[in-house]
């Protein structure tokens, strides 16, 4: 456009007007302002290398809130798990909040770096910003809004807290090995096959082979507003035949002859129903309570004494029995794509990611006993020392 269009305003800037084309019938313009005529064409000219590229301009003016929303949308309509989607809510709407009033095409890699920065949360729930973030970014790309990512350009810092669930002890493991309560079959289940809860819940006796020793995981329950709901595992690596061991499979079929009338799900509530969430949350508390009393106190006090009991033993999840079962893989010397199999994972980086920190954590307790070893002989080391001898000489 030439540089005759470009006017000066009353408050002294000048401006120009960039014709971009009809929509609906109506022609319309982008408006670039400067100090100074050059200014005003330098931004003219970028403004139409955009519009060479294919970006549609008046879209470059809608805020990151606006794609975020967009892209919040797209997942739900992609059928992603209640879990997940109220995940990239939480990141969107909480984390990226400060992002949301602002237009794309004004967001720098700065500005998600410092709300990454300032966000003091373990490294996995920055990179889960960081992605969601991109993600939303790449759904403007898509559409031709903007032509660049910011979100590329963020880094993790290093200093960042690492977060790794715990595999429980070999003590613990037996607690639940030892343990009668209604929530044994539960614990026993996950910790011996890697189920995940959702996997767990869905279980039925049907899909449980005790002659092969195998578990047919098809299914998962997704909880919606605390009550239970059937999906078919969407994933092929979700899909998979769980080999278990020995001491599940006796587990199992005694606990199956031993129950009249045989409920079709593996897990049930008191009344033989589906687990809910809060089937769950009151069966596990009471399984931990149980455990407290007789592994914290030594069974030395009332589980119902009215001024509460204290726990002494580590309250763990149900993850925790899943990545404890991934800890007795990695320490039986089974292959990562073996145990990727069995736990389902859809990316082998998760279970690398898992043995990675596995290798570390045990080659550190191995150093530990050298240590441990070592100390006790400094004492006697120098006469072992052929310098000390010539020394004392």
């Amino acid at each position: 456009m030439a540089k005759s269009r470009v006017k000066k305003r009353p408050d002294g800037r000048y401006a120009m007007q960039i014709y971009l084309g009809t929509v609906d019938g109506k022609r319309k313009y982008k408006t670039v302002y400067g100090g100074t005529p050059k200014e005003v064409q330098k931004k003219a000219d970028e403004v139409r290398i955009l519009m060479g590229k294919g970006i549609n301009i008046t879209s470059m003016r809608d805020s990151f809130g606006d794609w975020a929303e967009k892209f919040l949308k797209s997942k739900e309509a992609d059928g992603v798990s209640v879990s997940q989607l109220n995940s990239y809510k939480n990141y969107c709407r909480n984390h990226l909040s400060p992002l949301y009033m602002k237009s794309l095409s004004e967001i720098l890699p700065a500005d998600i770096q410092s709300i990454i920065n300032e966000t003091k949360l373990a490294k996995n729930t920055l990179k889960a910003i960081r992605n969601t973030a991109s993600q939303i970014f790449r759904l403007a790309i898509e559409n031709r809004a903007i032509d660049f990512n910011p979100a590329d350009y963020v880094r993790i810092p290093k200093i960042a807290p690492e977060f790794h669930r715990d595999a429980l002890t070999d003590d613990q493991q037996r607690w639940i090995r030892e343990t009668p309560h209604r929530a044994q079959r539960a614990a026993m289940l996950m910790l011996y096959s890697g189920l995940r809860r959702g996997e767990a819940t869905a279980l039925t006796w049907a899909d449980v082979d005790l002659n092969t020793g195998t578990i047919s995981v098809t299914k998962s329950a997704e909880m919606i507003n605390g009550k239970p709901h059937i999906k078919t595992t969407k994933t092929e690596t979700g899909i998979r035949i769980v080999r278990i061991p020995q001491v599940l499979i006796d587990f199992l079929r005694n606990e199956k002859d031993s129950e009249f009338p045989l409920c079709m799900h593996v897990i049930h509530s008191a009344r033989g129903k589906m687990m809910t969430n809060q089937a769950w949350r009151c069966m596990w508390d009471s399984y931990l309570l149980d455990l407290n009393v007789k592994y914290g106190y030594g069974g030395k006090i009332n589980k119902f004494d009215p001024h509460g009991v204290v726990m002494r033993i580590p309250a763990f999840t149900p993850h925790w029995l899943r990545h404890t079962f991934a800890s007795l893989l990695y320490r039986a010397g089974v292959d990562v794509l073996t145990a990727r199999d069995q736990l389902g994972h859809s990316d082998i980086k998760t279970t690398l990611m898992i043995y990675t920190h596995l290798d570390k954590l045990y080659k550190e307790k191995h150093m530990d006993k050298l240590n441990e070893y070592l100390n006790p002989c400094k004492s006697h080391a120098s006469q072992y020392n052929p310098e000390s001898r010539m020394k004392s000489k």
